[in-house]
């Protein structure tokens, strides 16, 4: 009858939630676990011991499967390889002089880590775009118990979120957790995994079980966006020195550059600077850079201006100057010196021959 009665309890027993050990609380003395629970992983060993403060003769505990050994006021029990997933453990006495029967109810997890783990994205496959809404989906397959399941999703080391499950299964089940994402240009090239952990307690392993899923890296397209602001002050470079303008861009696919010069004249490429090696004041005006990918474009404007170097023209001047005033000056001393020195040569012939003329007396 006792033992009916023990069976009955540890029945009713195991449809109630996993507690710490509950006893009957009527009993003056009460048998004892060493334990306030016990946690084992499906197949493989454990053991229990149950105590009482006074002999009685009939003490034991009551399990579907293990061995019992009992050494006078102990109960030890134990087995070699946990098969059963809804099981706990019954002690039990019953009062020699009274009859009064007692036990004690030790809970009992059993748990099995996930066969596998793996994550990917709701019905989409291929590059995401920005600011779009995407779903990920992480998958845990044979895990136990379910109550005691966490899954948290990463990007990168970044924690997305836990959840939890709401199943209370002992056995073990296979759940789908799903995450909502908004995609931004900062994902992309970075990887998204899960993991799922079995929370068991300070019973449990001081490592609790974790399985990880593969790793998911993430393509997102975005349009160009500038790597560094850029000055909105005009740009003044010296007439002869060089000029570089630069509107470097991020985007996926790689952006195109297309420049179009104060000449109204257009140039495309894949690099985003412009070079001249010596400015003139032809160079001076508004330079337009546009950068587009598929996903859209951008725009930056850059007015230059020439400052012509008065000093080069200061320079020229003076060297033309001092070229014409010598140019003068010869033209005068070679004047000067035809008119007096060569012309005034022939006025004195001119007077001794008309004195010769005037002394020569008529035949």
């Amino acid at each position: 009858m006792v033992l009916f009665y023990i069976l009955l309890a540890v029945s009713l027993m195991s449809f109630l939630p996993d507690l710490q050990v509950s006893s009957d609380l009527s009993c003056a003395e009460k048998p004892e676990f060493t334990q306030s629970s016990l946690v084992v992983q499906f197949g493989k060993p454990t053991s229990a011991l149950c105590s009482l403060s006074s002999f009685h003769n009939i003490f034991d505990i009551e399990s579907p499967i293990g061995v019992r050994k009992r050494n006078g006021t102990t109960v030890s029990w134990t087995v070699n390889s946990m098969t059963e997933w809804n099981i706990r453990l019954s002690c039990y006495y019953t009062n020699d002089t009274t009859d009064e029967q007692c036990f004690s109810i030790l809970p009992i997890t059993v748990y099995k880590p996930p066969d596998n783990v793996s994550i990917s994205f709701v019905n989409h496959a291929g590059p995401m775009s920005e600011g779009q809404q995407y779903t990920l989906q992480c998958d845990v397959q044979d895990v136990a118990p379910a109550q005691n399941l966490i899954v948290t999703f990463y990007r990168g080391q970044t924690v997305l979120g836990e959840l939890k499950s709401n199943k209370d299964q002992k056995k073990p089940v296979s759940e789908v957790f799903t995450l909502n994402i908004t995609s931004t240009k900062e994902e992309d090239g970075l990887q998204f995994w899960c993991e799922a952990k079995l929370e068991l307690g300070a019973e449990g392993p001081q490592q609790p079980p974790v399985v990880e899923s593969e790793k998911l890296t993430a393509t997102v397209l975005y349009k160009p966006q500038l790597k560094a602001p850029l000055s909105l002050d005009p740009i003044i470079v010296q007439e002869g020195n060089p000029l570089q303008l630069n509107c470097s861009s991020v985007g996926n696919p790689p952006p195109l550059y297309t420049w179009t010069l104060p000449s109204k004249t257009t140039l495309s490429s894949n690099y985003s600077s412009f070079f001249i090696n010596s400015t003139t004041p032809e160079d001076e005006g508004l330079y337009i850079c546009s950068v587009t990918n598929d996903k859209g474009s951008i725009t930056f404007k850059f007015a230059v201006q020439v400052k012509v170097n008065n000093l080069a023209y200061i320079i020229c001047m003076a060297v033309l100057g001092v070229f014409l005033a010598v140019v003068l000056v010869g033209i005068a001393y070679f004047s000067y010196h035809r008119y007096y020195k060569v012309g005034g040569y022939n006025m004195l012939a001119r007077f001794h021959s008309a004195q010769k003329q005037t002394a020569t007396p008529p035949l």
